[in-house]
């Protein structure tokens, strides 16, 4: 994603004090700058990078900042910046791998008001939101929610009712998504493609508060929700033409270690025919936790065969953070 710097929306797109109906500046002074740094022998250094740079929203009390987790997984160090200038050393809480949430505690006083949660519920498509990276008014952008729908990510991530909006913010990642009483309705995590008045439109993806509340106090206790983990395979997939490819594998992954191949299609799962991304991986979930044998038929190269991958904890590969 498109970290901070010297730039800003044209004052047309930017929200105003006079058009909103809560307190702007203070709202925009809860998202500030996330900066981590992950080792270069990290499990997923090699897809996500080595230094990552986003946005985090402050809605604790205590400082407690939300943020999307991809920014902060095994990051050996994270900084975070306020727009008054404030640098506060963080650390890694909590990662929900199900709703992409992300937490961290900051390591010293921010001195910024925390933002209220709303619901993402009530946002139909149409309502006008504000998308909002750490940087000000001048960072903050007007736009709408275009629509309301499931979503598939290509490694093993489906959420029910993803929020997609228009146009779209180069600070995706962690940004904070307002509704018109400037509560906080998602937290930013793609920059999409989406229809709009029958054009393609660049405009953003936000996972929905919503899914916060439930998990908040186990996350908070223990660094992760109270549920067993999910069934992790370790492939990258993707559709095409009706099919199920995989198109990646994660080294040393159950799926690589089963005999999965690049270009294998996956025709069933668990004795269930699967032609999408949300099929597969709700099959798989459902036929076990973590640690469960999950039966896949793959065609590769016109011929089918059966592979038991028996798969894994994904937060078993990770590097855990440390506490400066």
């Amino acid at each position: 994603m498109a970290a901070a710097g010297n730039w800003a929306f044209p004052n047309a797109l930017q929200p105003s004090p006079q058009d909103s109906g809560f307190d702007l500046d203070a709202a925009l002074d809860a998202v500030v700058l996330l900066r981590a740094e992950i080792p270069e022998d990290a499990f997923t250094a090699g897809i996500l990078g080595t230094e990552r740079a986003g946005n985090g929203v402050v809605i604790g009390e205590d400082g407690l900042v939300l943020t999307i987790g991809y920014l902060i997984t095994e990051a050996e160090s994270i900084w975070l910046t306020t727009n008054r200038g404030t640098v506060v050393q963080g650390h890694a809480l909590a990662y929900d791998q199900a709703s992409g949430f992300g937490l961290v505690m900051p390591l010293g006083r921010l001195n910024v008001r925390p933002l209220a949660r709303g619901s993402a519920r009530a946002a139909a498509p149409g309502s006008p939101v504000i998308v909002v990276g750490q940087g000000g008014r001048e960072h903050a952008l007007k736009a709408n929610i275009v629509a309301k729908r499931e979503f598939a990510g290509y490694w093993e991530y489906v959420l029910d009712e993803a929020l997609f909006t228009a146009p779209a913010h180069p600070q995706w990642g962690g940004a904070a998504l307002l509704g018109e009483d400037g509560r906080l309705l998602g937290i930013g995590s793609l920059l999409v493609q989406e229809a709009v008045d029958g054009k393609a439109v660049d405009g953003n993806m936000f996972v929905p508060i919503d899914l916060l509340a439930p998990i908040l106090e186990a996350m908070l206790a223990t660094g992760r929700p109270a549920r067993p983990p999910r069934a992790w395979l370790g492939v990258y997939a993707t559709e095409m033409d009706g099919h199920v490819v995989i198109g990646g594998l994660a080294p040393g992954g159950p799926a690589e270690r089963a005999g999965a191949q690049l270009g294998d299609l996956v025709l069933e799962a668990g004795g269930e025919k699967v032609t999408s991304l949300a099929a597969l991986f709700r099959r798989v979930w459902s036929l076990g936790p973590a640690g469960t044998d999950i039966p896949l038929t793959l065609s590769r190269r016109g011929a089918s065969s059966a592979i038991r991958i028996h798969s894994a904890d994904r937060n078993d590969f990770l590097k855990k953070p440390r506490l400066h």
